[in-house]
């Protein structure tokens, strides 16, 4: 399985991040890390090693790129309305430099996101927001509500970052033509979210799987199940 490291300082986040990219060919899957992870994380944890057999056969090119969850929603030295601004350059990064970079590299117009409890967060919020450019969405124990990092204050920025506030609204054509997939677990710290946010699919008639495993808890082994049974559904 072939793995190049990358650098670059994003205009929009105001910061260098660094990515790993696994597979020269293959519909491009961008894996986000859990909370306040690295670039590395989901390989070190195996995740990338579950879906080797994806990789090695060309069929994915996966990207693993950093979050700035700590200068984020997770940094409790600014205001939240700081932390909202400051999480969407890191959406806007998402948009102008590594989805582009991922539909250049492979030639498809449109991506598919994964990730693990935050990173799921960070997979959902994008594909909801921006349903044109993505085709396939996959969380594993995702958490969807933004607000309990924002302290009780609530403002328009908040509300486009909260995929339970604003999918509701939505009505771009695209969200019925994703591939969506809520994993969870029986035992799961997140599955209530999950659930909410599979009600929500329902209420609008779009099509998913809110894929619910028995006797697993809120981590990594049951993810390194779930990733390779997801990424098969891509077509």
């Amino acid at each position: 399985m072939t793995e190049k490291f990358h650098r670059w300082h994003s205009p929009n986040t105001n910061t260098d991040l660094e990515m790993l990219v696994f597979g020269d060919r293959g519909y491009p899957v961008i894996v986000f890390p859990t909370t306040k992870g690295r670039y590395y994380q989901n390989k070190d944890f195996g995740l990338i090693e579950s879906v080797k057999w994806f990789v090695d056969n060309g069929l994915v090119k996966i990207y693993c790129p950093d979050t700035i969850d700590d200068r984020s929603w997770y940094n409790k030295g600014i205001h939240p309305a700081d932390r909202a601004k400051t999480y969407a350059g890191y959406d806007r990064m998402l948009v102008n430099e590594l989805i582009p970079w991922a539909m250049r590299e492979t030639g498809v117009g449109k991506v598919a996101l994964a990730g693990c409890s935050f990173g799921g967060y960070h997979a959902a919020n994008f594909a909801f927001k921006h349903p044109e450019k993505v085709r396939h969405l996959f969380t594993m124990g995702g958490a969807f509500d933004i607000k309990m990092f924002t302290d009780g204050y609530y403002d328009d920025t908040i509300f486009y970052n909260n995929p339970v506030d604003f999918l509701p609204g939505s009505n771009h054509h695209d969200l019925w033509q994703m591939n969506i997939v809520l994993g969870t677990s029986d035992y799961d710290i997140c599955k209530g979210y999950n659930i909410q946010l599979s009600n929500i699919l329902k209420q609008k008639n779009i099509k998913h799987w809110l894929d619910i495993r028995p006797f697993a808890n809120h981590d990594w082994p049951i993810w390194r199940e779930m990733f390779p049974h997801y990424l098969s559904t891509i077509k």
